[in-house]
């Protein structure tokens, strides 16, 4: 079958990473349509908008999105509503994408890459479940307004809400226990309980969804304790389910532990298995057009679209398995050069990857 995927490469190093990313998927034999879009900053040059109304009709009919980077600092001047990260926010909102996945995995060839001692993450393999469209990234009402009462009566005061309603909380964790029984059979879940009350609401649900799990051992830790522990013993985690704020800083954490943010990839979901994938990374601006970005990441995030959205779990594995090989060559990007190793540009990596691929 035809399987179409709108492409948004975004900006920074964007158009590099997924460029490589779409010469993989174009040597794997499948019959794919793929379809490219302006989105973030490039978009807003363009169009006046981020998402323009184009971009999101095609990704709406695509069954997956295979996403760059956004940002820049040109664009931080911007109103809000305009800034190119509005875009991701918009196609998460508009596509339902609820669940993040992130898998931090440490590839063996890396283990010296990484900011701990080999030894602390040698064999790491755990996955992050963030909760994407609810919390205090999407909660009302926000904005500014001037104290009325208290301390600080009369000045100028910033303010959000996080909130989560049940349906959110119930079906992020069935996500969650679901990875975990066909892993490790290990969840812990992470709130900040003792001094929320929307994280005390979060942790009855998930105790309660845990009932339909038998078989999965749930534990439970608070943010500021989960992330020391997954520096001081990263291992000891399997998959980790959390709400949006939470799950993003524990994922760009999780990501050094693997040697470089740009080997992270990740997956957001909604109840249809759309997806949208994306390397954890940003848009980089200051090696922007150098050749120089790891596209690794993008790539990995095209192997997870592969067997999440378009059910080719035999195209993702030969794909994940080109980049070990190109990992066992010693072929290495400047993030992650080391002495003793070959450093590669953007376009050489993909084209090692490429050739084990064949």
């Amino acid at each position: 079958m035809t399987h179409t995927i709108a492409v948004l490469p975004g900006d920074g190093i964007g158009h590099e990473i997924v460029e490589q990313a779409q010469r993989v998927l174009g040597a794997l034999g499948l019959d794919l349509t793929m379809e490219q879009a302006p989105v973030g900053g490039t978009a807003y040059d363009l169009h006046g908008h981020p998402l323009p109304e184009a971009t999101l009709a095609l990704a709406k009919r695509s069954q997956a999105i295979l996403f760059g980077a956004v940002g820049g600092w040109n664009y931080d001047s911007l109103p809000r509503e305009h800034r190119p990260e509005q875009a991701i926010l918009g196609l998460r909102k508009n596509l339902g994408l609820f669940a993040n996945l992130r898998p931090a995995i440490l590839y063996p060839q890396l283990a010296n890459a990484s900011s701990l001692k080999p030894e602390i993450v040698s064999g790491l393999d755990i996955l992050i479940i963030r909760e994407l469209t609810g919390d205090i990234y999407f909660g009302q009402p926000r904005g500014m307004r001037v104290v009325q009462e208290g301390q600080f009566k009369g000045e100028q005061e910033g303010f959000d809400t996080m909130r989560y309603a049940e349906s959110e909380v119930r079906r992020i964790a069935r996500i969650g226990f679901e990875a975990a029984q066909k892993r490790s059979k290990k969840l812990c879940s992470v709130d900040k309980a003792n001094v929320l009350e929307t994280s005390q609401f979060w942790r009855d649900i998930v105790i309660d969804v845990s009932k339909d799990y038998p078989d999965v051992q749930l534990s439970h830790m608070y943010i500021d304790n989960a992330a020391m522990q997954l520096v001081r013993a990263p291992k000891e985690f399997d998959v980790i389910v959390t709400g949006n704020i939470f799950g993003d800083i524990l994922s760009d954490e999780a990501a050094m532990l693997t040697g470089s943010i740009g080997m992270l990839p990740s997956a957001s979901l909604n109840a249809s298995n759309q997806g949208l994938y994306e390397p954890s990374h940003g848009s980089a601006p200051d090696i922007a057009g150098k050749n120089m970005a790891n596209p690794l990441a993008t790539i990995l995030s095209a192997a997870m679209m592969l067997r999440y959205s378009l059910n080719e779990a035999s195209a993702a594995a030969r794909v994940e398995d080109a980049v070990k090989a190109v990992l066992e060559q010693g072929l290495r990007t400047a993030d992650i050069y080391e002495a003793g190793t070959t450093k590669v540009s953007t376009s050489q990596m993909g084209d090692a990857v490429l050739k084990a691929l064949n």
